[in-house]
């Protein structure tokens, strides 16, 4: 065939057609080659992945529609593309373990168009992100992330239910799980991530997102045409805010722009991941986030102080058999100042009402926050101080230097309730300039995390989870909520569920109360959650009277750390029960939880390693499926060889501390 007709038939096919006949493929698997992450480009970017014979994630389309019709993994020509391995360790100075494995396959599909999509392959997941090298500014109109499963699995959906202002992109973060399968997900509702999905027992795969810069969160819906789909959803830019919400301090979202994010055209986008686990356990040790966020910012962080918080708002500063009247003054503060001392707590928390809720300067006349702050330090106790988002992004600076001079040791920033492109970009500059003033940040206010918190140390904790306060106006089936986010919510980073309650109810005898609150299951439930519950800054969420009153669980609560240097996960099944063991120094501490079923685990201390230990157990006591407060602690010698025969009453919870012998 001579040259100008080959030139003739080519002009004449469509551009499809020929796109098609330069369709490239790519694997690459995990390293220890059980995951098969596939990839086509063409006319499309489609990507799948295996399990050794498990089809995890069927071929699904990914792009980024930018402003004038260019759409990023559309009709794809690849100019390069580079595979690479890593097998590295890091430093995890704020977490659950000391040090993090990071070892993956990669490739790198370099596109013309200036972009490129990076796909990773680890042992426990899969990853991959968009990356562009533009110049100037770009405008992202969408993007287009699907999850695509081969059958009609089974899946846990926090679903957004508590549109705030009418904007279904303004949430708490916080809901139950409804597990549901994949078709039943309606046409617009919203999931906020995690997401996990059951691809056949025991497998499960979550799906969650990672270093999110700059850059709106990703949500999963459905079709509403019963497919075995997932895709993500991301909220528009907010154009219109006014003052509103709860107590009209916040800014409320009454207009949005006709795309998600303006950035800059030189960037990587953040990662979309999907973990892999053959046993549920797996999931509640996971570092996949830590993997894939953004190292530190920060070279010093000498100064960032993780610990537990005596906490005033859960218990509505009830405490009693004294002679002030309690509330928010200066005595009742001095007295839970005096308790944390004595209990070796690090902080207490000033929360709401301390100061003006708009304006943080305008304290209030019952506090004298200077004489408050020179009693904490006599006692070596620091204050936090609670704020709302509106308030504190109103004055920033000033308030960040103002506090920081008095001896503010950080601040609990609430009703954030959104992760639009606008709110992300203030939690990351907050959050350095807090760092800036030497002082930690307690993201609570209704939000998730997602890797900022490796970028940024001084973040000690995150809400994002239906936590105890939850109880005080009755969500029914904690229990089974408490074993099911150690597997989902967890594996995005840590939770300030605000565990530590002292009145405990059986189902039977449970009832919601404000001002004196109990929680659901046995007191041993709620000691379990301080080994349990990722969160490096700990509230006990009960008043200094009830913890004085019962002395044993505060001292067992009070010594229990909230980083450690290793993790191991021992059993669990999600919306079942949890048994997880950590080690700080040469301790170690150990939980298990179990929901409204009475069961029997049986614990094995292998890793405990060589030595011998005196373990200080708490259990559920016989009678506690009628009086929730009844335990037993006993102190009984054992090694690594031994195995705990452990009693869980219904809504129980089983709570260790071993320590070596010398």
């Amino acid at each position: 065939m001579n040259t100008k007709l080959l030139l003739l038939l080519c002009l004449c096919l469509p551009v499809t057609t020929l796109l098609a006949q330069s369709a490239k493929s790519y694997h690459i698997k995990s390293p220890d080659g059980k995951i098969d992450l596939a990839i086509s480009t063409g006319s499309t970017i489609s990507w799948w992945v295996k399990h050794e014979d498990t089809e995890v994630i069927n071929p699904s389309t990914i792009s980024m529609t930018l402003a004038g019709g260019e759409v990023l993994g559309k009709n794809v020509i690849v100019k390069s593309a580079k595979t690479s391995s890593a097998d590295t360790w890091f430093n995890t100075p704020v977490y659950k373990k000391d040090r993090v494995h990071d070892q993956y396959n990669q490739v790198i599909i370099n596109c013309k168009g200036d972009y490129a999509v990076v796909f990773r392959a680890y042992d426990d997941g899969v990853a991959y992100r968009f990356t562009a090298q533009k110049k100037g500014e770009i405008t992202v109109v969408d993007e287009e992330a699907n999850f695509n499963f081969k059958d009609d699995d089974k899946a846990y959906l926090p679903f957004v239910n508590d549109f705030r202002n009418k904007d279904k992109w303004t949430t708490s973060f916080e809901a139950l799980y409804d597990n549901i399968n994949i078709s039943a997900v309606k046409k617009d509702t919203l999931a906020f991530l995690p997401v996990l999905v059951d691809v056949g027992t025991p497998k499960k795969a979550a799906i969650l997102e990672a270093d999110l810069n700059n850059y709106p969160g990703m949500y999963l819906t459905g079709d509403g045409s019963g497919s075995k789909n997932l895709k993500g959803a991301f909220a528009k830019y907010p154009t219109v805010e006014h003052t509103g919400g709860y107590a009209n301090m916040n800014y409320v979202v009454n207009g949005r722009a006709d795309y998600i994010a303006k950035t800059t055209g030189t960037r990587s986008f953040p990662w979309r991941v999907v973990i892999i686990s053959t046993e549920d356990k797996q999931l509640a040790n996971s570092d996949m986030v830590q993997k894939l966020a953004e190292p530190s910012r920060l070279t010093d962080l000498s100064w960032i102080k993780p610990g537990k918080v005596a906490w005033d708002w859960w218990n509505d500063w009830n405490i009693s058999h004294v002679d002030f009247k309690a509330g928010i003054n200066n005595p009742t503060y001095k007295y839970y100042i005096d308790f944390a001392s004595a209990n070796k707590i690090e902080y207490v928390v000033l929360d709401e009402g301390w100061s003006s809720i708009v304006d943080l300067t305008q304290i209030s006349p019952e506090i004298n926050l200077q004489e408050l702050l020179d009693y904490a330090k006599q006692k070596n106790v620091g204050l936090i101080l609670w704020t709302s988002w509106y308030a504190l992004t109103r004055q920033t600076d000033l308030a960040f230097d103002k506090f920081a001079k008095m001896g503010v040791k950080g601040f609990k920033i609430d009703f954030i309730d959104r992760d639009d492109q606008k709110m992300v970009s203030s939690l990351y500059e907050i959050a350095q300039k807090a760092a800036d003033h030497h002082l930690i940040v307690d993201y609570h206010g209704m939000y998730k995390p997602s890797g900022i918190q490796r970028a940024f140390p001084n973040i000690v904790n995150f809400e994002g989870v239906k936590g105890l306060e939850n109880v005080k106006w009755g969500v029914s089936n904690h229990p089974g909520y408490d074993v099911s986010i150690p597997f989902i919510r967890m594996l995005s980073g840590p939770m300030d569920y605000t565990p530590g309650a002292m009145r405990n109810a059986t189902k039977a005898n449970f009832r919601p109360v404000n001002g004196n609150p109990m929680s659901q299951g046995t007191r041993c439930h709620q000691l379990a959650m301080y080994t349990i519950f990722e969160a490096p800054l700990q509230m006990m969420a009960d008043n200094p009277t009830i913890y004085t009153k019962e002395q044993e669980s505060t001292d067992f609560i009070a010594a229990v750390p909230t980083t450690f240097n290793e993790t191991v996960a021992l059993d669990g099944k999600v919306g079942e029960y949890v048994a997880i063991a950590r080690r700080k120094g040469t301790t170690w501490y150990a939980g298990a939880m179990s929901n409204w079923d009475a069961r029997d685990l049986n614990i094995d201390l292998a890793f405990l390693g060589d030595g011998n230990y005196k373990a200080i157990v708490f259990e559920d006591g016989v009678n506690a499926d009628k009086d929730a407060t009844d335990y037993k602690r006993s102190v009984i010698n054992v090694t690594a060889k031994d195995k705990l025969s452990v009693k869980l009453a219904p809504g129980g919870g089983w709570a260790a501390r071993f320590e070596r012998v010398k």
